[in-house]
């Protein structure tokens, strides 16, 4: 188990309560302080929908009761389309009025209010606001608390070491990405694409990386040393297709700090999307939305008072913060955290008193339907969340579900649910850990707010080995009623038909992971050069030529010359797997390679170099 680390001065803990002014920690410039520090607060009561401050059509965050919003936190006013907000009344119950500035989304669907100062730690704040949408006025508010700077443990998972010989090796390439194995090669009306995967743990180098269907690689990304990558997929941005994923580090806490990553058709960066209000973002979701912006979620910890529960005075808990940020300004836009919506008293993870207590664990963000639907991994609830008001529409599964649960409908610690056509859900169901099934399974559900039941509409397993992930994994609908589940904290990926008929399957490296995986057409031109080695060996030299990430390679020529400005043709060969050998029988001292399209046209060139002996 992990120890509580000491307190430091960074946003990473909150106390839950407003406190007397003159309870709050004040550094003094030899490090200590002059008054004692507050005590924690007992666990927040959660929020019924009911009692949630209605703002209309306005959404107004932090919401109505937050308990821990960031000192540095901005006021969103999200609306509809051309609306505006003046006259925004900020005033802290310690700090006072506090002054700022309006600034706009890209949007053009709301402004932020930026204080021009910090909010003091475990103060009430009180706001009020006039919008104007077309010809209506109306007064928005929303009051919340505001938490405390203290610190969390930043050790990493340890790395689980795999297979050497499950790692790919290239001469023309520094990178050692896992090797990926076909256990059952596409069969007729498997999807057509690449799959796109973001491999960490085991023995290899962690990043973003894509295979064709044959296992081979087409481009890999490798991170600097302690860095992992999540949610690596196709998206568009600004109408074109990007590739998207999150990097950062991944704590032994049971999140990630990192930041999200935007990048072109030609592997170069677009967009760096940041957490916005203090928070760094957190591993489990990015997703882009056709106006531009993106879902993105947060941890961050907490100090409670949880002795009511069978706790100590002085527990760690992790808060899951959802957030909508607009990509090209970097505002929040959007802002709901589980604390105050959801009971602790609803979550089935026991409090480990030696370390965080991870009590909700939200990993899953889906805005595309009646609300937004969110999953808690430790509440084995997915939650329908109201976009206006932040209160909870409706629950499936856990302890105070909406729905009753019909047969083989129950999950346990699931990932990724997702809006389907209709109203029905799908989730990737853990069944673990601890165990509670036999195998993880993906599921298809019905739920029905009429008569307050779900129903299980198809599963799918794995029908030759048994498969039980205690971790992450995804479950992707795909264009022609085919699915593709991936394992999460297992190697596995498996698509299969409507039936549950399985069209392909693979794997990864021993103990590789990787969070969520997808498929999807990609075509892509890098701007950098192809690659070359070149080695002399019994009057022949070995030619080796990749270009990482180029889709439209046929062919590779290869050209020698006396210098590197004076190269011509020797031969061509076709194109095989990531790299491709060709031997060639020249002397001449410098080597260089084209890359060729299916027409035989010259796609760039790599530079000279000369063979090593």
């Amino acid at each position: 188990m992990t120890a509580r680390p000491a307190r430091l001065p960074r946003r990473a803990l909150a106390v839950l309560a407003a406190v007397p002014l003159a309870a709050v920690v004040i550094a003094a410039g030899d490090g200590s302080s002059t008054a004692a520090p507050p005590p924690p607060p007992p666990p927040p009561a959660h929020i019924a929908a009911a009692d949630a401050a209605a703002t209309g059509a306005v959404a107004v965050s932090p919401f109505p009761g937050t308990p821990d919003a960031s000192p540095s936190t901005q006021i969103s006013f999200l609306g509809a389309k051309g609306m505006t907000v003046s006259a925004v009344k900020v005033t802290g119950s310690h700090s006072g009025a506090h002054s700022g500035k309006l600034e706009r989304y890209s949007t053009g669907t709301g402004e932020s209010f930026l204080p021009s100062a910090r909010f003091t730690p475990g103060e009430s704040v009180k706001v009020s606001a006039r919008v104007t949408q077309g010809s209506r006025t109306t007064t928005v508010a929303t009051n919340f608390t505001v938490g405390f700077d203290v610190a969390s443990d930043q050790s990493q998972f340890p790395n689980k070491p795999g297979n050497g010989a499950d790692v790919q090796h290239y001469l023309t390439q520094s990178f050692t990405p896992s090797s990926v194995q076909i256990t059952t090669p596409a069969q007729p009306g498997a999807t057509p694409g690449d799959f796109f995967l973001a491999p960490y743990q085991g023995t290899g180098t962690p990043g973003p990386m894509i295979v064709d269907q044959s296992g081979n690689l087409v481009w890999f990304h490798p991170l600097p040393p302690e860095d992992s990558a999540s949610n690596f997929r196709v998206q568009r941005y600004g109408g074109k297709p990007v590739l998207t994923w999150w990097q950062g580090r991944i704590l032994k806490l049971g999140f990630g700090q990192g930041e999200d990553e935007i990048y072109s058709t030609s592997y170069r960066p677009i967009a760096h999307v940041h957490a916005g209000n203090g928070y760094r973002a957190d591993l489990h979701e990015f997703l882009l939305t056709p106006q531009g912006t993106a879902w993105i979620d947060a941890f961050d910890p907490v100090e409670l008072d949880l002795t009511s529960m069978g706790g100590s005075a002085h527990e760690y808990v992790n808060d899951s913060i959802v957030q909508e940020i607009d990509v090209k300004t970097g505002l929040v836009m959007w802002e709901w955290h589980a604390m105050g919506h959801i009971a602790m008293k609803d979550s089935y993870s026991p409090i480990p008193h030696t370390t965080n207590w991870d009590w909700v664990h939200i990993n899953s963000i889906d805005p595309g339907g009646p609300g937004v639907l969110l999953s808690s991994r430790n509440t084995w609830t997915i939650y329908d969340v109201d976009p206006h008001t932040g209160a909870i529409l409706w629950r499936i599964g856990g302890k105070v579900s909406s729905f009753k649960i019909g047969a083989g409908a129950s999950f346990y610690y699931q990932h990724d649910a997702q809006w389907l056509p209709g109203g029905q859900v799908s989730v990737f169901d853990n069944g673990s850990s601890p165990p509670h099934e036999t195998q993880s399974r993906g599921l298809v559900l019905d739920p029905n707010p009429k008569t307050h039941t779900v129903t299980l509409v198809k599963a799918f397993t794995n029908p030759s080995a048994t498969l039980l992930a205690s971790s992450q994994g995804d479950l992707l609908s795909l264009p022609g009623g085919n699915w593709l589940m991936g394992y999460g904290g297992l190697p596995n990926f498996t698509e299969y038909d409507n039936a549950g008929r399985v069209l392909f399957d693979a794997t990864l490296g021993p103990n590789v992971q990787d969070f969520r995986t997808y498929i999807s057409a990609w075509s892509a031109t890098p701007k950098a050069p192809p690659a070359v080695a070149a080695q002399v060996a019994n009057g022949t030299v070995n030619v080796e030529a990749s270009w990482n990430g180029a889709t439209g390679v046929a062919s590779w020529k290869v050209l020698a010359g006396s210098s590197p400005s004076s190269l011509s043709a020797v031969t061509t060969a076709p194109r095989h797997g990531f790299e491709t050998t060709i031997a060639v029988h020249t002397s001449a001292p410098y080597v260089a390679v084209a890359a060729l399209s299916a027409s035989g046209a010259t796609l760039a060139s790599s530079p000279a170099i000369k063979p090593s002996s």
